[in-house]
């Protein structure tokens, strides 16, 4: 039988891995006496909004790890979301941060590249009204990376507010001005 999933397990590793050090650069670029910037009152600093990310992939761990469900009713977001939300209202350095950030990366991502193509595959239902009704846990495992792209795009325009340019848009200009040279030539 031909595999109907082209893209599995080792590649969400990868491309989560390649996310999640991307955000390690910009959380390392930031001095840290700019974590406590916020671009707007009732926003995340970039603290806060680091130490969101090092939680993402853990409702993840909960229900397709730790107890995989095959529904999401009756589970209690709000009583699971609780504490990791206070959790980012902590006081904590540059380095435990980081530190935070590189190991959540992992162990996501090593536990991520030991899932069966079957796993991967299997439904799981939302509560009623859930739009949609049902998703696969590859999709449920890849909005972990997408959630953290989302915020990635926050601290992007975050050290533009600061005065950073963002090592991503460093490293585009850099390959347009070699191309620009490669076409004078």
């Amino acid at each position: 039988m031909t595999s109907m999933i082209y893209y599995g397990a080792k590649d969400i590793a990868a491309s989560f891995r390649t996310v999640r050090n991307n955000t390690l650069k910009i959380a390392d670029e930031i001095p840290e006496d700019m974590y406590s910037f916020r671009p707007a009152e009732g926003s995340r600093t970039i603290a806060q909004t680091l130490i969101h990310i090092s939680n993402i992939h853990k409702l993840a761990l909960a229900i397709h790890r730790d107890k995989v469900v095959s529904t999401m009713e009756g589970f209690n977001f709000i009583a699971f979301i609780g504490p990791i939300a206070a959790s980012e209202q902590e006081t904590m350095s540059k380095a435990q941060i980081i530190s935070r950030l590189t190991a959540a990366g992992e162990e996501f991502e090593i536990w991520v590249k030991t899932l069966s193509e079957d796993l991967l595959g299997q439904s799981v239902s939302m509560p009623p009204g859930g739009n949609p009704a049902s998703r696969t846990r590859f999709d449920m495992l890849i909005a972990v990376k997408e959630h953290e792209m989302h915020h990635r795009g926050q601290l992007m325009l975050m050290e533009r507010l600061i005065g950073i340019t963002p090592h991503l848009t460093r490293e585009a200009q850099a390959r347009r001005a070699a191309l620009n040279v490669a076409v004078k030539s």
